[in-house]
Formats: structure tokens, C-alpha cells, sequence
């Protein structure tokens, strides 16, 4: 096959710091390479100076940049504006800092058509329409009239595929396409990109998540440090890795396998047994709730809910965006209130408090989101992150700083990070501060929203054996939301099924991924990607 794309001995620095360093590879027409490593590993870099955005004060240096026989280290911005969108799709991994916040998704789709195509307007209105409904999104004319920030984070990733492809590229760079998508859709999405490729058009996927580069990939390249250390065909890759970091890469997924094992460290270190689930902490009955959409019309988002969750237990909630895993974890935190229904936390409902009756039982259940850099102030220290949860959980200020200490070093981290400010944190160093923040009150419930789903595969497993070594020594529930199958295999006692607002199946995890009863529970455990290669 043809080379499309050729790269040899590319260096990028930034300030005199190499950040890629001797990166060679090729990509050839019907053909998918993957770029796997963690962050940090010069993946991204090396995705942006491919189609010229590497950034200001870059300095970039190849033996070889050629795309189609063209040299791309001589491209001035007016020819990269030709091909980037027309001959080069490119999808960026953060769909809410890519789409303008300040018009609709489909004007982004249509700009791209109007760039590169003769189509007329009413013909690039109704195609618009058809490409988000190829990547899945639903309602299409609907979302297409709808903000960004209207949108859930899966179905923004979607309309972003939708802008890469609307030209029909001859090479689309994905950048952690399929992260933040439920599982169904990211098979929807896998689907799509292979039939591209089977269209005689390349791909240059960057990626974490090797299941999926299993899915898609002819060949593998893993860097590390800004080095390729480790490249081939996917097959020999990933079921015969070579080298120590795709060996470690590879053991750090969770998995059915993996369950009741430790994902970091030693393999063999096997968990001890689980303590029995203790009293019930969260009670949720009946719970509703509906929002009026853009068009007007009341939509239920959380129908009919009830579950429980114990002291010490792990309930986990999937389904796809829109199913109301979201809109029921704000009604558990009380930060939503059901049209019908209730909660209990400990005993006690939401309904009815007032504002310091509120505030005093939301000491008790405490949640992690996805993206704990967004939730803390930048100007603050770890250690005034620390400080003001403490205040508010009502510890004295001379008990304080001991305090922030001892959370700190529940999640594994020491005294050293207190004077850092969370910006210098890595992503799974600031996760642990969030956790610890979470704990300060010392609740009886974390809720966690999609905690590890930003997080690289070996940061990810740091993560989750840290969740359960914190529920082992404090005994704290909880109510764990992803979208990862084999993240909430592995780390839940118990399941629940989401689909239209509705649980449609929940019981032990083990026996709902095992002999699923629901047919959507079969279609979404049908869908997970798996580390095998045709």
C-alpha cells in the first residue's frame, strides 16, 4: 500500500525541551495506526504538528513531513486552511473547548461543508442532519439547532466526529475519539471508522483505551517519553508486547478478570476479601423528574427510580447519554429535586429541609466528578483546597492542617503537596486531592461521576485501588456512574441499568454481565471493546 502519510525523526520542543523526540511512523491509504501511550508521551503533539497546529513558540524539526507526496514542514497557514477539514479531518479529544459555545453544533458541521464542498445551502442543512445521525446522535435536527453546553459531553465528542468527517477526508487524526462515549455508541462510532477505512481513506487514531485500538488498528505504535518504543502489527502488539510499558499498559485495564485483584503494582496482589455491606445510607423511591428542551416540549429524564445503597457497598449506574444516570445521582446529592418520588440519606429525606437542615446532611454524602480541575478555584493550594472543606465541615482552624495531612495521605500523597496548586498536579494527582476534599466531611456516601474516565490506563488503576482501599479502611458507599463496562465490572457489588430515564435491570454485578435478563443490557454488553484482534 501507498504511504499517505510519512514521518521520520520528527522533533518537537517547547523552550528548549523536547517533548517528541526521533518519532518516525507511516500511515498508507485503507490503513489504521494507533498511537497509544499516557498523557504526557508526546501522542498529541505529535497529532497537531500533522495538520500545523502545534502552537506558538514550537520548535519543529523532521527528516521527513510529507502527506500525499506533499511536504508539510514548507505549509503556510492559507494552504493548511485547504487541507485541514478538506483532505485532513481532525478530532480533537475535548469536544467543549473545539465547538464555539456561541452557536449551534450544526453550523460547526455546515462551515466545514461550506468550506470544502459545492454543496447548496438547504442541501448542506439536510446533510448536516445525516452525518450526526451516522455518528449516532439523536434527533438530529434538533441537537443540530442546540449549544454546546446544551449538549452532554458524549453527544458534543459526536457532533465533533461529525465536523472531521463531513468533507470525506482522505486522513482523519482522531485524538481520543471514543472517550467519552457510552459504550453503544462508541461501537456505533468504531463501526463508522472502519468502514471509512474500508473506503481506501486512512486513519491515525490516538488512544489510551487499547480495547478500542484492538477494534480498529492494522498496526500499533506505543511512545513513552516522546519515543516510539514499541511498534507492529496490532495482532503481535498487543497479544505479544515486547517491551516492559506495553506489557504494563496492557495489565492495568480493568476487566471480568480483574475483578477482586489489585490493577497497579504486582499482578498477583489479590484483594482481600470484601466486609459485608452494612445498613442502607441512600434510600432513592419513585424518583422523577422532567425538563422542558429547546423546542418546549417536557421530556422525562428519570422515571420511576428506586434503589438502594449500603454502608461499605459499591453500586454502579451505566446507560447511554440521555439515560438519567446524571440527573439521578444530582436527585441523590439533593442538588435536583424529583417531580415525584424521595431520598433518603441516613435516614433523613430531602424534602422539606431547610437551607442548614440541607447543608448539615449534605456532610454526609459528598461527590468526585470527572474532572476535578474544573471544581477547584486555581488560585488556591492543595492545602486551602483542603482548608475550606475542613471550615465548612466544621473543623476547628488549629486542627486543620493535621487534618488536611492525614487526607492526603489516605490517598496516597504526603505533606509536599500541600503548598502546590492543582494545576501543577498531574490528572491522577489531582483526582487523589478531589477524593481527599470529598472525604474532609468525613461522609457516609461518595458519588462518583465518571472519577477515572479522563484519567490514563495506569493512573486509572491507581485510582480505583485507592477507591477501594479508602472504602476498606472508612467503610464509605459508593454510588459509582460510568460509562466503561469493565471499570464498573470491576470495581461494583451491585448494578443498575439505565435506559430512557428508566431502570430497566439492576442485581449483582456479576450476575447481570454474566446472564443479562434486559435486552438493552445484552446490547450494551454485546458492544464493549475487547483486547483481542481479528
Amino acid at each position: 500500500m501507498t504511504a499517505l502519510l510519512k514521518v521520520e525523526d520528527l522533533r518537537v520542543a517547547f523552550g528548549g525541551t523536547a517533548v517528541v523526540d526521533g518519532v518516525g511512523f507511516e500511515v498508507r491509504r485503507g490503513e489504521c495506526l494507533a498511537l497509544v501511550g499516557e498523557s504526557g508521551s508526546g501522542k498529541s503533539v505529535t497529532a497537531r504538528t500533522l495538520v500545523g497546529l502545534t502552537g506558538d513558540g514550537a520548535a519543529v524539526e523532521a527528516g521527513e513531513l510529507s502527506f500525499a507526496g506533499r511536504d508539510l514542514r514548507r505549509m503556510r497557514e492559507r494552504a493548511w486552511r485547504r487541507i485541514r477539514g478538506g483532505r485532513i479531518g481532525f478530532v480533537l479529544q475535548d469536544a467543549l473547548v473545539s465547538l464555539d459555545p456561541l452557536r449551534p453544533v450544526g453550523r460547526e458541521v455546515a462551515e466545514v461543508l461550506a468550506a470544502h464542498t459545492g454543496l447548496s445551502r438547504a442541501a448542506r442543512t439536510a446533510r448536516v442532519a445525516e452525518l450526526l445521525a451516522e455518528v449516532g446522535v439523536p434527533e438530529p435536527e434538533l441537537r443540530a439547532r442546540q449549544l454546546p453546553h446544551e449538549l452532554s459531553g458524549g453527544l458534543r465528542q459526536r457532533a465533533l466526529i461529525a465536523t472531521a468527517i463531513a468533507a470525506e477526508p482522505e486522513l482523519i487524526i482522531a485524538d481520543e475519539p471514543t472517550t467519552a462515549l457510552d459504550v453503544t455508541i462508541q461501537a456505533q462510532v468504531l463501526d463508522l471508522l472502519a468502514r471509512i477505512k474500508s473506503e481506501d481513506r486512512s486513519l491515525l487514531i490516538i488512544s489510551h483505551d487499547l480495547a478500542v485500538v484492538a477494534r480498529l488498528a492494522d498496526r500499533v505504535a506505543v511512545m513513552k517519553d516522546g519515543r516510539i518504543v514499541e511498534q507492529g502489527p496490532a495482532d503481535r502488539v498487543l497479544r505479544a508486547p515486547e517491551h516492559a510499558y506495553t506489557r504494563a499498559l496492557l495489565a492495568a485495564i480493568p476487566a471480568e478478570h480483574t475483578k477482586g485483584t489489585r490493577l497497579s503494582g504486582p499482578a498477583e496482589a489479590v484483594r482481600l476479601a470484601r466486609p459485608e455491606p452494612g445498613d442502607v445510607v441512600v434510600r432513592v423511591d419513585g424518583a422523577g423528574k422532567s425538563f422542558r428542551g429547546p423546542d418546549g416540549v417536557a421530556r422525562a429524564a428519570v422515571r420511576d427510580v428506586s434503589f438502594t445503597l449500603r454502608a461499605g457497598e459499591t453500586v454502579g449506574i451505566v446507560g447511554e447519554s440521555g439515560s438519567g444516570k446524571t440527573t439521578t445521582a444530582r436527585i441523590a446529592l439533593g442538588l435536583t429535586e424529583p417531580d415525584t418520588g424521595s431520598v433518603e440519606v441516613r435516614g433523613r429525606a430531602w424534602a422539606g429541609l431547610g437551607r442548614a437542615e440541607a447543608r448539615t446532611l449534605r456532610r454526609d454524602i459528598q461527590v468526585v466528578y470527572q474532572d476535578p480541575l474544573a471544581s477547584f478555584d486555581p488560585r488556591y493550594t492543595v492545602d486551602k483546597v483542603l482548608a475550606e472543606a475542613l471550615a465548612v465541615a466544621g473543623v476547628p482552624r488549629e486542627r486543620r492542617r493535621e487534618r488536611s495531612v492525614e487526607l492526603l495521605e489516605l490517598v496516597g500523597l504526603d505533606e509536599r503537596h500541600l503548598r502546590r496548586r492543582p494545576l501543577h498536579l498531574s490528572g491522577g494527582q489531582r483526582q487523589r486531592v478531589a477524593i481527599a476534599r470529598a472525604l474532609a466531611p468525613e461522609p457516609a456516601v461518595l458519588v462518583c461521576d465518571e472519577p477515572v474516565s479522563a484519567l490514563d490506563v495506569s493512573v486509572q488503576a491507581q485510582v480505583l485501588d485507592l477507591l477501594d482501599d479508602v472504602q476498606r479502611r472508612t467503610g464509605v458507599a459508593y454510588l459509582f456512574i460510568s460509562h466503561d463496562l469493565g471499570v464498573i465490572y470491576h470495581a461494583c457489588d451491585r448494578v443498575l441499568v439505565m435506559k430512557d430515564g428508566q431502570v430497566v435491570e439492576q442485581g449483582p454485578v456479576e450476575r447481570v454481565f454474566r446472564e443479562p435478563e434486559h435486552h438493552y443490557t445484552r446490547e450494551l454488553i454485546a458492544a464493549i471493546p475487547r483486547l483481542t484482534t481479528a
